[in-house]
């Protein structure tokens, strides 16, 4: 441990699993006080009693039910995991969401839904956090987006859409709020092992592999490294670094999309696939 963030606050959304989870180990290990938030009470309790595990000292961990979608549970957060003075230097903007359904299949609600906990939850915790940052000397924001905001995922539209927009979005907010001393920066994922890929994508042999013939790195990344880059987009080293977005993929946006056709069309039936397809034709 560095402790480089040491008497740091940070706030990290969908902070119970997955690559929240790990970005909120990451700040914690190098010294920040952190505060995790979800939608379930259990799943945080669970993962704040394994991050005080392993906390080093000074560090310290929170938790916090909240739905990103809330603007004013949004805000409470930010107030609960700010210092006395009620400062805030480091806000993950991580929780969303991704399911599958091609253009055809996908209704409205179903479209607008991917939208809202994409983009409108992280625009949330953006403004909260800004309004904890633009008064104290500022902070640094890193909001989780992924590769599907890229290039595209056939079947996955609305998130594709959605991660796009927060992309445009962290661009907007970091011309905005750098005179604030606000720095706003996104990551994109590519294929990571967390427990949503580990139930239902890494069990596919054809997806997964079709996956790794697009990396140049040629496997599947670990939640640690999406949250070493976070740690560096929230730290000082990164001071000079604001509307960005970068990738940590294994290299795969410098090819094409994955096909996730083998995880779809078995649960589909052939008349609903002809629908999407026509002819039946694999692209």
């Amino acid at each position: 441990m560095s402790g480089k963030l040491e008497g740091k606050t940070a706030l990290i959304t969908g902070g119970g699993t997955g690559i929240g989870f790990g970005c909120a180990r990451a700040l914690l290990m190098d010294g920040a006080t952190i505060t995790i938030v979800g939608r379930r009470a259990d799943v945080l309790e669970q993962a704040a009693a394994r991050l005080e595990a392993d906390a080093p000292a000074g560090a310290g961990v929170r938790f916090l039910t909240c739905d990103v979608t809330d603007e004013e549970a949004v805000t409470a957060a930010v107030a609960y995991a700010a210092d006395a003075k009620g400062h805030l230097d480091i806000a993950i903007a991580n929780a969303g969401t991704g399911f599958g359904s091609y253009i055809l299949l996908t209704d409205a609600a179903t479209f607008r839904q991917a939208l809202d906990l994409n983009i409108l939850g992280s625009y949330n915790t953006i403004r909260a956090a800004a309004f904890a940052m633009k008064d104290s000397g500022g902070g640094s924001i890193v909001a989780v987006s992924s590769i599907a905001g890229a290039i595209t995922h056939q079947a996955m539209p609305a998130y594709c859409t959605a991660k796009a927009g927060l992309d445009m979005l962290v661009r907007c907010a970091a011309d905005e709020l750098g005179h604030f001393g606000i720095r706003v920066n996104s990551i994109q994922p590519g294929l990571t092992a967390t427990e949503i890929m580990d139930a239902f994508v890494l069990p596919n042999e054809e997806v997964v592999d079709d996956y790794i013939d697009n990396m140049p790195l040629g496997r599947v990344g670990t939640t640690e490294d999406v949250a070493q880059l976070a740690r560096f987009l929230a730290g000082p080293e990164s001071s000079w670094i604001t509307g960005q977005s970068v990738a940590v993929d294994g290299g795969h946006t410098l090819r094409r999309g994955p096909r996730y056709d083998a995880l779809f069309r078995p649960g589909m039936g052939e008349d609903v696939w002809k629908v999407v397809k026509g002819d039946g034709s694999p692209r």
